[in-house]
């Protein structure tokens, strides 16, 4: 062996355990501090608990609750989303369209879609509103997830 490279070695290293265990060893540090030991470990011991020395649960944890959280804001979105209080001006039917709904205070979704359970007919009633109208109504309320009453469905859009 070379001369002056190695480190000291300590034949009696007293290692330390969080548990208060002690017990001696040869090391090259003299005392050595740890978490865990055979006489605290939950594979000796049979003991369930979890050892988390590394923040390792808690990180799981920290994800699990984001994920939980995104489910829920992304159920939050869909409902709102498909919500009845939507305003007619946001199906993108055209100005002539969603000015014909609003003259005839259908101005939610959920009302446009009561007036079509009652029919097909009942919204064509409408003044300004007509056959493309419906069309492109229906089709908007599709896109959206809206699901449409069976009267509505007359003709085939």
């Amino acid at each position: 062996m070379k001369q002056g490279i190695h480190p000291t070695y300590y034949p009696e290293a007293t290692i330390i355990c969080a548990c208060g265990n002690t017990w001696k060893t040869g090391s090259t540090v003299k005392e050595i501090r740890t978490d865990v030991c055979y006489k605290c470990h939950p594979f000796y011991t049979g003991e369930q608990r979890i050892v988390d020395t590394e923040g390792q649960v808690d990180r799981f944890y920290k994800r699990l609750q984001a994920r939980e959280q995104y489910l829920s804001d992304a159920e939050a979105r869909e409902s709102a989303r498909t919500s009845p209080d939507r305003p007619v001006e946001e199906l993108s039917l055209g100005k002539r369209a969603t000015e014909a709904l609003v003259n005839a205070d259908l101005k939610t979704v959920g009302q446009v879609l009561e007036r079509l359970q009652q029919g097909e007919a009942a919204l064509l009633a409408v003044e300004g509103f007509g056959r493309k109208s419906l069309a492109d109504l229906k089709k908007h309320v599709r896109q959206l997830g809206y699901e449409l009453p069976e009267a509505a469905e007359e003709i085939v859009v």
